[in-house]
């Protein structure tokens, strides 16, 4: 009965975190690609290459349903995966239209024509690849009109968590708001596009200003898989146990997970 979540590092963690407490019967399998991280200055391709290993490792775990905790795979591989690659009796999905329906105030599966919504400013930050594959504004206009998006590409942010240095990270994140700024003075909401960034929820808003509604993930998600796993209770795979997958040095993803999550994690080698 486990579910995949996988991500190009740690950020996933957020993700897995929030589902776990959602979920609690359910296990999961974690895998990172910490050996590939980060996943956002690579090419399309290379991510769709990528993406797809993991999600295979994945389904060998038995996990049939595979959540793409990853923004960047969410942006740059998963459409092209739903169209000619997933077997009719898997399912993979991503983390974008979570986010979107709850930005634009609309339930799961409401496929009316895309209207009118309060927010009419939205500052999206990202890694420079779901930035470039403007994935976020194709799911947004199938759900809203009216809405000017501004991206930001976060370079460097997910380097610096991954590798615990959050003063850096605290920097940099300064650095690209005051960007974004530059750009839209006053946006109405934010967007944290990417997994990791969760971490650093504090300084973006500190940085934007309270009058900005930040929204990130991980909760989000797992309301989203809650409700799907509802209405389709067949996708909980035939897995049994929750593992910790990594392509990289397990002792040192292990250590760097077990300060992300602030309890002991133990990844085994993918």
């Amino acid at each position: 009965m486990a579910v995949g979540i996988f991500d190009s590092g740690l950020g996933g963690l957020t993700v897995l975190d929030a589902v776990q407490k959602r979920l609690p019967d359910v296990p999961f399998v974690y895998f990172g690609d910490n050996a590939h991280a980060p996943y956002g200055v690579r090419t399309a391709d290379d991510i769709y290459n990528l993406t797809t290993s993991a999600v295979e490792r994945l389904w060998e775990a038995g996990c049939d349903l595979v959540i793409l905790a990853c923004n960047t795979a969410s942006a740059a591989a998963l459409r092209r995966m739903q169209e000619s690659w997933i077997p009719r009796d898997k399912r993979v999905l991503g983390v974008f239209v979570p986010l979107i329906e709850a930005l634009t105030e609309r339930q799961w599966g409401d496929n009316s024509p895309p209207r009118e919504v309060e927010v009419k400013h939205v500052a999206l930050f990202a890694t420079p690849a779901t930035v470039a594959s403007r994935a976020f504004q194709r799911e947004l206009a199938f759900r809203a009109i009216g809405v000017d998006v501004e991206a930001q590409a976060c370079g460097g942010v997910v380097d610096a968590i991954e590798d615990g240095d959050l003063i850096l990270a605290d920097a940099l994140v300064r650095s690209h708001v005051d960007a974004l700024k530059r750009k839209m003075p006053t946006p109405d909401a934010a967007i944290l596009g990417c997994t990791h960034y969760p971490m650093m929820e504090e300084a973006f808003q500190d940085a934007l200003g309270a009058d900005v509604k930040v929204f990130s993930q991980a909760n989000l998600v797992a309301s989203s898989l809650a409700d799907y796993l509802t209405r389709h209770p067949a996708m909980v795979g035939p897995g049994t146990e929750t593992m910790f997958l990594t392509t990289g040095d397990p002792v040192k993803v292990s250590r760097g997970a077990t300060q992300f999550l602030r309890r002991k994690v133990e990844f085994i080698k993918a």
